[in-house]
């Protein structure tokens, strides 16, 4: 969380988002505002529709009905390739990265640089890609080798060889799934560490993660889903983890206590 920093200007607005499966309703007029330079979590129960949510603006699902803005366009988010082209990356939770390649060659991993004139010899730039992976570990002071093999680092050095390779084509915003599932303590405090940074150098973030703790550590704002509906966005400086809770369990009360409410 970086106090001061965001502003009320959104940069994506997901507006009445609706998926359905069949019978089965994964969302329901679902609206999401992630505004310029803030991390907004997503919080639900298993089930609630938040993998569904990310995987509309990813590109990977495409919904039913609603709209999708990133800048104040409408977009139609048909495909992943779009949403990189609109500067969107996304990691995801299950640590995609290869332990038996170097942590270059996990970073530029269906990017890689050839050399010649316009790279048309098809022959591996090694040493543009090694200098290019050092800097960016550097810019986000990840001190890892960048020769080293990633089945040789840690669970938390792992993921976030996975996150910077997200920021190889410099996004403006991030998804972030479960970054710190199965870490140690000391790996989910770097990777929780690594969204401030990312946050200061003008990233925007939505971080979807099942631990409160970390939720209110890192995040500005607090959007909970409930079955597969909106329940509420909370200020993430002044909400609690029975607030959150409530809302993941219950829904969005009747009477919105704006106590607490994120301020608009």
């Amino acid at each position: 969380m970086d106090e001061g920093t965001q502003g009320h200007d959104p940069i994506v607005v997901m507006e009445d988002i609706t998926k359905r499966y069949g019978e089965v309703v994964a969302l329901e007029d679902v609206t999401l505002e992630l505004r310029r330079n803030e991390v907004l979590a997503l919080a639900g129960d298993n089930g609630a529709g938040k993998s569904t949510l990310i995987k509309c603006l990813a590109g990977a699902v495409r919904p039913d009905d609603g709209t999708i803005r990133v800048d104040g366009e409408v977009v139609e988010m048909d495909s992943p390739r779009t949403a990189k082209r609109l500067g969107i990356e996304t990691t995801f939770q299950d640590l995609a990265v290869a332990g038996n390649l170097t942590v270059t060659q996990n970073v530029f991993l269906g990017r890689e640089r050839a050399s010649g004139p316009g790279g048309l010899f098809g022959i591996l730039d090694k040493s543009s890609m090694r200098r290019r992976a050092r800097e960016l570990l550097e810019e986000l002071e990840i001190g890892v080798d960048v020769e080293e093999k990633v089945s040789n680092l840690s669970g938390g050095e792992r993921q976030l060889v996975s996150i910077s390779r997200t920021l190889l084509s410099d996004p403006k915003i991030v998804i972030m799934d479960e970054p710190t599932s199965a870490l140690s303590v000391e790996g989910a405090e770097r990777v929780l560490d690594l969204i401030d940074r990312m946050q200061a150098q003008g990233i925007s973030i939505i971080l979807i993660s099942h631990n409160l703790d970390h939720i209110r550590r890192a995040a500005d704002r607090v959007q909970i889903l409930h079955q597969g509906t909106d329940a509420g966005v909370l200020d993430g400086a002044t909400v609690t983890q029975d607030e959150i809770v409530k809302r993941m369990v219950a829904g969005k009360p009747s009477s919105e206590d704006e106590r607490h409410a994120a301020v608009d």
